[in-house]
């Protein structure tokens, strides 16, 4: 799988796309208006319970406005915090603030949205299959997205289409299922093979092949219990399609290693956070 890093230039580099977005071509014409170079001091709280994440985008958007606006960190990324939590003190001039404060806000409850959706699903699971997401996600953003899975206790499957083969029900409708998944076998060149099956008779076809997981789409939870107990010996198991909250813990009661779900990045909802003036 590809590696997944959030270095400095990266997040210095993504902050700045943000920041041209929401400030080309004559920048914040409303802050613009303030003409005092008054410092005031805000909280940064969290206005529900979740976990937290991208608190360096957020910093690194005040920074880039102005480089002496202080970010002060009270809580660390992937930490779980209540409703009314700090989460940040911001110091500086109000007019900098001002110009940040949305792309900051932004970052924010995005990364910490999807952290908090894949750890719904983690605990709900009781840690007995890992969740993965998927490549549902927003154009340019998989690499925030795919770090907030992470933060969220999530594991993260193909990073793009480079990394693994993945013969799908689509590929299967092109062409043979034992053709596709011998031609992979022939050249993955140490790339991990998993191959989707919408029923047990697919399954049966393939047993015996040298490939790595068997995947598991939209099975019924009868039929995804067989499919486990007959792959089990051979291969790693997945599950996928339409799992919901209310569903986690009986897919995952079926033994199945891993559960693989779109809905962590493409349905996760923000979470509501605010700047607020401390109070003296």
């Amino acid at each position: 799988m590809s590696k997944i890093e959030l270095s400095k230039e990266f997040i210095r580099n993504t902050v700045k796309l943000a920041l041209n977005e929401d400030l080309y071509p004559d920048g914040d014409i409303t802050s613009n208006l303030i003409k005092s170079n008054k410092n005031i001091t805000l909280n940064l709280i969290s206005n529900e319970k979740a976990i937290i994440g991208g608190l360096l985008f957020a910093k690194e958007s005040f920074n880039l406005i102005d480089n002496k606006t202080k970010f002060i960190i009270k809580k660390k990324d992937g930490s779980s915090v209540r409703k009314g939590s700090i989460i940040a003190i911001i110091k500086g001039r109000a007019k900098s603030i001002l110009i940040a404060e949305r792309v900051a806000l932004n970052f924010l409850s995005h990364i910490s949205g999807i952290a908090t959706r894949t750890n719904e699903f983690v605990r709900r699971s009781k840690k007995k299959t890992k969740i993965c997401c998927t490549r549902k996600t927003i154009p340019n953003l998989r690499v925030i997205q795919k770090y907030a899975v992470k933060l969220g206790g999530g594991t993260n499957h193909r990073f793009n289409l480079s990394d693994e083969y993945l013969i799908k029900d689509n590929h299967i409708a092109s062409s043979d299922i034992k053709t596709l998944v011998n031609n992979a076998i022939k050249n993955k060149n140490g790339r991990k093979i998993t191959v989707e099956v919408d029923n047990l008779n697919q399954l049966k076809s393939i047993i015996g092949l040298k490939f790595n997981t068997v995947l598991f789409d939209n099975m019924s939870l009868k039929n995804l219990k067989k499919g486990v107990k007959i792959a089990r010996k051979f291969y790693e198991t997945e599950a996928s399609g339409n799992i919901t909250l209310r569903k986690i813990k009986s897919v995952s009661a079926t033994g199945v290693d891993r559960i693989s779900i779109g809905s962590l990045t493409h349905s996760a909802n923000a979470i509501d956070l605010k700047l607020e003036a401390k109070r003296k």
